[in-house]
């Protein structure tokens, strides 16, 4: 009960700023979407890189100690994506919009808080691995899904690699493997900046659910089981094969179960593939996430 009581005070904050963005949309009407764009637009281009640069710089990440848990999280992304993908095709869900938020859960902003309570300071480490493992497959083979049938948007493979949340990326695991530091003062500036695309993804998504239909709330609902259900079903392949410990096996299970990731609603933004529906696969996942999370907990921690 108090693990349940806990998970609830972490997600409870997450729907009170999207309603408040749905408040403020309803409030001023449709025109706010329009200026919406050029917020979500610097979210992606600086102030999500900012938010994983910091996670994986400002932590004491040892990547020999987490390589089984990085190749753990790559392969509950990909498989997710994997099994998600008939599902798609089986219910007449467009591709692009329905497998790339399966591949990439709320491993960021609920994880490394969830995981922080669950396993303790020491915990975090290991969520920071998990953390770049599903962005490096999202921003790889998620992206590439969501680009197909978008020629305004096919990047060479060079130009993709020096996005600014691969270049985020690549820049932490150089921080982190070389132990380089920065200024005190320089970090917290970065890491306020970082955080600062939490809410503003929140409420971003609370703006774009004026446009949700009932057929968006509809590949919502399957969205939200088909994402921690196709995680969790990976892990439970992988636990008897990986040589994870104890910790590390909890903190599988926790990712496994994770929601679809707000920032998924933010590409989806960019890119013009349907955000709406992406929205509603957002939002209910993190809702059912109050089931799902403590059933991952549960399978790890036994």
């Amino acid at each position: 009960m108090e693990i349940l009581e806990r998970i609830i005070a972490i997600i409870l904050p997450v729907f009170i700023i999207i309603g408040l963005g749905y408040g403020y949309a309803r409030y001023k009407g449709a025109g706010v979407k329009a200026d919406m764009v050029a917020v979500n637009r610097v979210s992606m281009d600086v102030l999500c890189p900012l938010l994983v640069f910091t996670a994986l710089a400002g932590k004491d990440f040892d990547v020999g100690q987490n390589a089984w848990l990085i190749l753990a999280g790559a392969l509950i992304a990909l498989g997710s994506g994997l099994l998600a993908w008939p599902v798609a095709r089986l219910l007449g869900y467009d591709v692009r919009s329905f497998v790339p938020p399966m591949m990439y859960n709320n491993c960021g902003n609920m994880g490394l808080p969830l995981a922080a309570l669950a396993f303790g300071a020491n915990g975090l480490s290991a969520a920071v691995a998990l953390f770049m493992a599903c962005n490096l497959v999202y921003f790889t083979v998620g992206i590439k899904i969501i680009q197909k049938g978008h020629p305004d948007h096919q990047d060479g493979s060079l130009k993709f690699l020096l996005s600014p949340m691969m270049l985020a990326m690549i820049a932490g695991m150089a921080f982190a493997l070389l132990h380089w530091h920065l200024p005190p003062f320089l970090f917290v500036a970065l890491k306020m900046l970082g955080d600062a695309c939490i809410p503003i993804m929140l409420f971003a998504l609370g703006v774009r659910l004026l446009d949700i239909n009932f057929s968006s709330w509809r590949i919502g609902v399957v969205g939200a089981i088909v994402c921690p259900l196709a995680g969790l079903m990976v892990a439970a392949l992988l636990d008897g094969v990986l040589p994870l410990n104890a910790s590390q096996r909890g903190q599988m299970y926790l990712f496994a179960a994770l929601p679809p990731a707000v920032f998924c609603f933010m590409v989806a933004e960019q890119y013009q593939q349907e955000p709406d529906k992406v929205a509603s696969i957002v939002l209910l996942g993190n809702l059912a996430a109050l089931l799902f999370v403590p059933v991952g907990l549960w399978l790890g921690l036994r």
